[in-house]
């Protein structure tokens, strides 16, 4: 039973990667939108939804955490994505998304440090044929060059990896914190990306129904309800295969943009497909037997 509870946790928290993979597309219709501002917009909207949630529901006191709990969200969720902008406007994008696209991998590594998880050579091995396939993805197959004098925008890259791979793993210890709490999250990163969007850029509203209408999809999904469905997954799911799996985002994200007329199949993105999903296979071997012996000795 408890397998089958945590497989269910880690199909809903695979969820949010799906999620994610809209980003780009999503993302590339909101218009000319300065990424701070649309951060602000995406998540007052989420936030505001979920809160209308909680009141329609009568759950508003699960937002009734201690001071630490709201710090530790609000940090993680608006952390991540101010050190995430600040690197890809202080250093070569490619680069620096290679940098931040260490933290699935960080994530398999940090849980082996969770009670009760262990960090297996299948996990290793299908994490780093999934760091492998998007890099591939993300350099198009040409060498890259960590020079030229972008330190704070590396820097920041780090710093956006280790933040959303320690939020992620850290959730684990905050179990008995209920989901519902990442809306009082949303709502703060909001306010905190407004205040930045401020002092450092310049307001440009969406500037057409389309753009309005993929900043609403964004809020709704990829800077909305995924990260409700993550905290269901890194709480109770396979961590593990999460991060693993997590290396699907950029490459579902590319398939996207590229069905929609925004890019162009290649031979490393047909490769970087077949890296990223024989490591996401490898890493769940334990949860597809899992799955096969629920199905083979369930009622």
């Amino acid at each position: 039973m408890a397998d089958a509870r945590q497989l269910k946790a880690t199909i809903i928290g695979l969820s949010a990667v799906l999620m994610w993979a809209t980003l780009g597309l999503f993302g590339a219709g909101s218009g000319a939108v300065p990424p701070l501002l649309l951060n602000a917009i995406c998540f007052g909207i989420s936030g505001s939804l979920a809160l209308i949630w909680l009141l329609a529901k009568g759950k508003i006191a699960l937002l009734r955490q201690p001071l630490k709990v709201w710090a530790f969200g609000t940090i993680g969720l608006f952390g991540f994505h101010f050190f995430y902008f600040t690197a890809i406007r202080n250093a070569p994008p490619v680069e620096a998304n290679l940098i931040n696209y260490t933290w699935p991998l960080l994530i398999v590594v940090f849980s082996a440090f969770l009670p009760g998880e262990h960090l297996r050579l299948h996990h290793v091995i299908g994490t780093v044929l999934g760091l492998a396939g998007a890099a591939l993805l993300i350099t198009g197959g040409e060498g890259i060059d960590f020079s030229g004098g972008s330190a704070l925008g590396y820097g920041a890259a780090v710093a956006s990896s280790l933040f959303w791979s320690s939020y992620s793993v850290l959730s684990r210890r905050l179990g008995a914190v209920p989901t519902e709490a990442v809306a009082g999250f949303c709502l703060m990163t909001a306010l905190l990306s407004g205040i930045c969007h401020v002092f450092l850029e310049e307001t440009v509203w969406p500037a057409a129904p389309l753009e309005w209408a993929s900043v609403m999809a964004l809020a709704l999904f990829p800077i909305g309800l995924a990260f409700f469905t993550w905290d269901i997954g890194v709480k109770r799911g396979d961590i593990q295969v999460l991060g693993a799996a997590a290396y699907s985002a950029p490459l579902l994200s590319t398939l996207l943009l590229i069905a929609f007329g925004f890019g162009a199949l290649t031979v490393s993105v047909g490769l970087a497909c077949v890296a990223i999903t024989l490591g996401a296979v490898i890493a769940a071997k334990d949860m597809i037997f899992k799955k096969r012996k629920i199905r083979t000795t369930g009622p």
